[in-house]
């Protein structure tokens, strides 16, 4: 190593050289990822956040690009790493959250659950076609009154001969409105007995007699992601459609752990995004008669927002790393999950204040990143569930109630 290499100074945009702790065939996913955003995404996602559209065109796009289940193996998916995974959600939500949030709710919300509790009849039925983008899907656990708390869901599934009938509905539900196939979480009647029903999930296609579903509006966050609710009225379904492989809450919690450590690296794309972004103009934008850039305030702001994005990143590779070892337990899943996204929007605020005025407009990506962080930061787990899920940890006592 040369004197002159020693003493280069760091990256503004990489401090701690995180990036030479990738392997080739990592750094290539997330460049590939990076390509696709900026050609297919980045020229018009304001335009579509603002018309409330989602680009139902680049689904198979994703497809073809292997992103859609991609850490999944077989039935036509990647079976790329957790890291290969994470910097690919990291890339997308740089563009937008609506984006890598369609990607999540696809592969970790309604593949995984068919992956890994399904037959074999409905992995060979769905899988290969959501991995492909021929077919979307969506996931139905929340309710309009049980959302942090989806052991009080209220749909049923009662028994009719051979048959299942939900009734029911679902609430803030991705992908529900286009979804060709809903993975649905209800509370089957007591049977044989037994004093309890029990939680299952069923794969209902959406053409189902019974199934519908109505677009919720007038949002001002993931405008560029469709968000529905499920309304499941005497749908009937064949027994055939219950997933077999799990039964309670194990099986919807397992899934929502998949698709938040999608969000661990997904922030961070968003933070990364704003942080960039208010850089270039603060050293740019000149302001009595020199740039923002010079000032003391303004560069304590863009330290602080540079740390957090670096430890952020270092807490996604760690975790990353801890899952492709198969030693990641769902509590720091939630460690993650409330640091970075708690981070990730906290330094979007601190960059719109750099820009001023013109961090609320459309013309910077910022305000559109602060607005969807605020669905982030409660999808997937409030900040208050996991950290009451981390302090059990630390105090052995659950607080939930």
């Amino acid at each position: 190593m040369t004197t002159a290499t020693r003493n280069a100074l760091p990256d503004a945009r990489d401090f701690l050289g995180i990036d030479a702790l990738l392997s080739a065939e990592e750094r290539l996913v997330r460049d590939t990822v990076r390509d696709f955003v900026a050609a297919r995404v980045l020229p018009n996602i304001a335009q579509w956040f603002e018309a409330g559209h989602f680009p139902r065109e680049l689904v198979p796009e994703l497809g073809k690009l292997g992103l859609l289940g991609m850490h999944l193996e077989g039935y036509g998916c990647a079976g790329a790493s957790a890291v290969q995974y994470g910097l690919a959600c990291r890339e997308l939500e740089a563009a937008d959250s609506g984006l890598r949030s369609f990607v999540s709710v696809q592969g970790s919300l309604a593949m995984f659950p068919i992956w890994a509790y399904g037959s074999d009849e409905q992995k060979r039925t769905w899988l290969p076609a959501l991995a492909s983008g021929e077919k979307i899907g969506c996931f139905g656990l929340t309710e309009w009154d049980f959302g942090s708390d989806p052991a009080g869901m209220r749909t049923a599934a009662r028994r009719s001969g051979s048959d299942y009938i939900l009734d029911g509905s679902k609430a803030w539900i991705t992908n529900g409105g286009i979804a060709d196939v809903a993975v649905v979480w209800a509370r089957t009647e007591p049977e044989n007995g037994t004093h309890a029903g029990e939680i299952r999930g069923f794969v209902v296609p959406t053409d189902s007699k019974g199934f519908r579903t109505q677009p919720i509006e007038r949002k001002i966050s993931l405008r560029a992601s469709v968000t529905s609710e499920l309304i499941l009225e005497g749908c009937r379904v064949p027994a055939g459609a219950m997933l077999p492989g799990v039964g309670g809450l194990r099986g919807p919690l397992s899934c929502l752990s998949e698709a938040r450590y999608g969000i661990v690296w997904g922030a961070l794309g968003a933070a990364r995004t704003c942080f960039e972004t208010a850089l270039d103009y603060a050293k740019t934008r000149a302001q009595f008669g020199k740039p923002l850039a010079s000032f003391q305030l303004t560069q304590e702001k863009l330290v602080n927002m540079m740390l957090e994005l670096q430890k952020g990143l270092l807490v996604a590779l760690h975790l990353g790393r801890m899952k492709d070892a198969g030693s990641l337990a769902p509590q720091h899943v939630s460690f993650g999950k409330l640091n970075n996204v708690r981070e990730a929007l906290a330094i979007c605020r601190e960059a719109r204040t750099i820009l001023g005025a013109s961090g609320i407009t459309l013309e910077y990506p910022i305000i559109r990143h602060m607005n969807n962080l605020e669905s982030v930061l409660t999808y997937e787990g409030t900040s208050e569930i996991h950290t009451l899920i981390l302090g059990q940890v630390l105090t052995g006592i659950a607080a939930f109630v």
